[in-house]
């Protein structure tokens, strides 16, 4: 089932939560790629200092997180990397949700071709689930494996061709939290525990 609107007009803590489990999935004319939700990083707006708006900051950049929710935010950092958010929080309220880690589960052929990651196949022409765990754990190398790219900006995300799909519901009990991750810069902001994972996952960045 594709996520309709609705879903994505929980609270942004909530819905940073209800994402994990989810599947993400991008169809493009080299083949369908997708993966499991298994972490995410929630940014709240103009109060957190962790956030790109930030006091309101208005840019090209973060102009789409003044949209409704569910709206794709894709930007570039390091000059190599780009990543993939979702936009949450009321109109006009510049929230966002990063997807830091996924977990591989459709197309992995193509998505090792497009980070040119080798590993050995099995004799059964498949793969060890360990051997595939740095594939997509983070933000930067799931764009990649996915082929999402600053083109991407702007989406809706019901379009056909990129979306969220599932219907599992990962318990309380199955998710951790804690700090986000590279936001040292933030201050007291730095330590909110605003970073989501599901326990014992492997494919969880850090």
């Amino acid at each position: 089932m594709v996520m309709n609107e609705k879903f994505f007009e929980l609270p942004t803590l909530e819905l940073a939560k209800s994402l994990l489990g989810m599947e993400l999935v991008h169809e493009t004319d080299e083949g369908i790629a997708s993966g499991i939700i298994v972490e995410t990083e929630a940014y709240l707006g103009p109060e957190d200092m962790a956030a790109h708006s930030f006091g309101g900051r208005r840019t090209p950049r973060t102009e789409i997180m003044y949209a409704e929710p569910g709206y794709v935010y894709v930007y570039f950092i390091y000059g190599m990397h780009t990543c993939f958010n979702i936009v949450s929080g009321p109109l006009h309220k510049p929230e966002a949700i990063l997807i830091r880690a996924l977990e591989p589960k459709e197309g992995i052929p193509l998505m090792m071709r497009r980070r040119s990651f080798e590993i050995p196949v099995l004799d059964d022409g498949d793969w060890k689930p360990g051997q595939l765990k740095k594939l997509t754990n983070g933000p930067g190398k799931l764009c990649k494996a996915l082929g999402i790219t600053l083109n991407d900006y702007g989406l809706k995300l019901n379009a056909k061709h990129l979306y969220i799909k599932g219907d599992t519901t990962i318990t309380e009990e199955h998710i951790l939290s804690g700090p986000r991750i590279n936001v040292d810069y933030a201050g007291e902001a730095a330590r909110y525990p605003y970073r989501f994972w599901i326990k014992d996952n492997i494919y969880v960045s850090k």
